[in-house]
């Protein structure tokens, strides 16, 4: 029983030096560089595409009359929804005690944190007056404004603002133990410093673990519910208009899945990356693959089950408007959007019922390209075929994006990318304690 206990300390300290060794002296620092350059110019492409709208106005977008959501709307759906699974990864794992967590959570919640901060840029951008924007804010003022709690805005104002401070906390409290690792074997005076300073003066005793404990899976239990109501309120958006192909009940639980699925195909393809780039194959291991692929396969057929009961609800109905809108987005001018969801979402999917798929990195992620790319032509296909025919056909009209809404786009990414690759250049990526902790809980129970 000794014996065990000093080979167990053994490996936590091999895994704790392995993990801290990451932002103290990165193993391929090449690499990063060469992404990083190409991230810093997809956020130079953000900037120039601010700028023009700034000056121009949304005129340079392909919106109009009656499409006056397009890409920008679409990309604000996408951005949110991938943000999802690092929220279930990290909280609902946590409240339940799935171990097996600790390898994916501290990349997934960084994930979560920078798509959504990505995602609540797009409304802001899409208004008019951008410079305005806390006007949709409940702030108490002089003039006695209030924003309208009727108007879509005020709801994607609060939802989005509340999921991000939630998910910066929760974040942020779960690193500060690593960070104080990080201090500890730091032997440059600026790396003690920075590391110092946002550990908060951490020492690892009893106080502040119990302290810690207690702030950690409080903020568990506050973002899990947030999950749900954050898209749900996005689904809210579409169901509470009088839209053919938008008045359905079944969307709530639908956007919330369809969110979870493409949340966790962006999470199996950074793990695969971190995985190969980094090293951290004993750490991030098959059956952590294998568990993401059983996940990612759950979550695509509960969203399956969501385009079954979408199409089987207009033709039970019989509503002219909604059946011809269903039609038309089977043989119709965005029918490749349609399609290509179905084959992106749910064809590669059905290699995953087979282990030996999920644990093969190259596979899984391919699969899990497909799934993102296949959830962004479905945010694309709802928006745009239920609002290019609508009710009058004198404003029917073909939508296309402008050059700047692609080019917002790709520097969106540029956004999400600059601040990723500096996490994982400068924090630990995983979490070293609760990888210890891990350990020990097989080891009791071995």
């Amino acid at each position: 029983m000794k014996d065990a206990a000093s080979t167990t300390v053994v490996r936590s300290e091999t895994v704790s030096e392995e993990i801290t060794r990451i932002p103290l002296g990165f193993p391929n620092p090449r690499a990063w560089w060469l992404l990083f350059a190409f991230a810093l110019l997809l956020l130079a492409t953000f900037i120039i595409s601010v700028a023009v709208l700034f000056f121009y106005g949304v005129g340079v977008w392909g919106n109009n009359i009656p499409v006056n959501w397009g890409l920008a709307i679409a990309n604000y759906i996408w951005f949110l929804g991938i943000g999802h699974a690092g929220t279930l990864i990290s909280a609902m794992l946590l409240l339940v005690r799935a171990h097996w967590r600790s390898s994916l959570n501290r990349f997934a919640e960084a994930m979560t944190l920078f798509a959504v901060i990505c995602a609540g840029l797009y409304p802001i951008l899409h208004l008019g007056r951008p410079w305005y924007f806390y006007w949709m804010a409940p702030y108490p003022n002089t003039m006695d404004i209030w924003p309208q709690f009727k108007s879509p805005l005020a709801w994607d104002f609060v939802a989005v603002l509340t999921y991000l401070t939630v998910s910066a906390l929760f974040w942020y409290i779960g690193i500060v133990p690593d960070l104080a690792a990080v201090r500890d074997r730091a032997s440059k005076r600026w790396q003690q410093v920075f590391y110092g300073l946002f550990a908060l003066g951490w020492r690892g005793s009893a106080h502040h673990w119990a302290r810690w404990r207690q702030s950690y899976r409080l903020t568990a239990a506050i973002a899990v519910p947030l999950v749900v109501s954050v898209h749900s309120e996005v689904s809210l958006l579409f169901a509470a208009g009088p839209i053919p192909g938008w008045a359905s009940t079944v969307f709530p639980p639908y956007f919330v899945l369809g969110a979870a699925f493409s949340g966790f195909a962006v999470v199996a393809m950074i793990a695969v990356v971190l995985r190969h780039a980094l090293g951290l194959e004993d750490l991030v291991s098959e059956r952590h693959l294998d568990l993401l692929g059983k996940f990612l396969l759950a979550t695509g057929l509960m969203t399956a089950y969501g385009y079954f009961a979408e199409a089987f609800d207009v033709l039970y109905s019989g509503e002219k408007q909604e059946m011809d809108t269903l039609f038309d987005r089977f043989s119709g001018a965005y029918a490749w959007s349609y399609w290509g969801a179905i084959v992106g979402n749910f064809v590669p999917l059905q290699l995953l019922w087979w282990r030996r798929v999920r644990v093969q990195p190259i596979l899984l992620f391919l699969i899990a390209l497909a799934v993102a790319v296949g959830m962004w032509l479905e945010r694309y296909m709802l928006l745009v075929t239920s609002l290019y025919r609508d009710w009058l056909v004198s404003s029917w009209g073909i939508y296309h994006a402008s050059f700047w809404e692609w080019s917002l786009f790709a520097g969106m990414l540029g956004v999400f990318l600059v601040p990723f690759l500096l996490f994982v250049r400068f924090l630990p990526v995983i979490s070293s304690f609760e990888v210890v902790e891990t350990l020990f809980e097989e080891d009791r129970h071995a």
